[in-house]
């Protein structure tokens, strides 16, 4: 009878030792799952792919409108000097250009080619951008849309020049106007339309197109009143498709523009814009 106490003691803890296990397994079999964070991965992933299904797995790729190659549709013929077509447009065209600018007239002369819904190209001298309010006047004529081309910084005969001389003459309007109209010029045109190997191979460089003309005629004497310069204009034989008319700033340049203009149409051509030049 001794043996009693401890055979319940014994039987005591077993009960209790069973209820214990059992308690453990009720509580490992309960326990929840974490829940996850906001940031959690395995939440992005499903995020990300439910993202993909929908279409909108990523930003949507940005075109850069402003890189995009222009489509030109004329090019300068470089023996000729003419404006010939790249492809099938029009060829009964002119191109307007006014050299020496922008001196006295120019702002008028851009006014009057606004007026009349016409493009052209100012080539522009150094030494008439020295004050703020030459250029800003430079600054209008751009911003009315005009395209502005390089005529030198004295318009000095280049032949006459050192390389050296040559440089500082050509690349020193294109820093100049850059920094006045936030663009390079395109265009070169030499004073006298004297060319060097040089200056060719400068011009190219500087990614420009050189020019000359095929005809003009208001720094002669004879032509230095309106009305005989707006008829020599129009009645001119060089006045054919693809014509590159050299006008200067000048006043009887400005006050024969609109008959200029007016006969230039009236022979059944059309002024091209500079834009759509190569």
């Amino acid at each position: 009878m001794k043996n009693w106490p401890l055979l319940g003691s014994v039987t005591v803890l077993l009960v209790a030792g069973c209820q214990s296990t059992v308690s453990n397994q009720q509580s490992t079999e309960t326990v929840p799952e974490p829940e996850l964070e906001d940031n959690d991965p395995i939440e992005d992933e499903e995020l990300n792919d439910q993202s993909e299904e929908e279409g909108t797995s990523g930003p949507e790729e940005v075109i850069d409108e402003e890189s995009e190659e222009p489509e030109y549709m004329y090019e300068i013929n470089d023996v000729l000097w003419t404006v010939e077509p790249l492809e099938d447009v029009e060829s009964n065209v002119v191109l307007a250009t006014f050299d020496d600018a922008p001196d006295t007239y120019s702002l008028e002369i851009a006014e009057t080619l606004k007026e009349h819904d016409v493009s052209a190209i100012f080539f522009v001298n150094g030494h008439f951008l020295e004050t703020e309010e030459e250029k800003e006047l430079l600054r209008e004529i751009h911003s009315m849309g005009f395209e502005i081309g390089n005529h030198t910084m004295t318009h000095q005969d280049l032949k006459l020049l050192s390389e050296e001389e040559q440089r500082e003459e050509i690349v020193e309007v294109n820093n100049l106007v850059e920094e006045i109209t936030g663009e390079r010029p395109r265009f070169f045109r030499a004073p006298f339309g004297s060319n060097t190997d040089y200056s060719r191979e400068l011009v190219a460089e500087e990614e420009m197109t050189l020019m000359n003309w095929t005809y003009g005629y208001d720094w002669e004497s004879e032509y230095q009143n309106a009305a005989s310069l707006a008829d020599i204009m129009v009645t001119s034989e060089f006045l054919q498709d693809g014509a590159n008319l050299l006008m200067h700033d000048r006043q009887w340049t400005n006050e024969a523009l609109t008959d200029i203009i007016n006969g230039i149409r009236a022979e059944d051509y059309e002024f091209v814009d500079p834009a759509l030049i190569k």
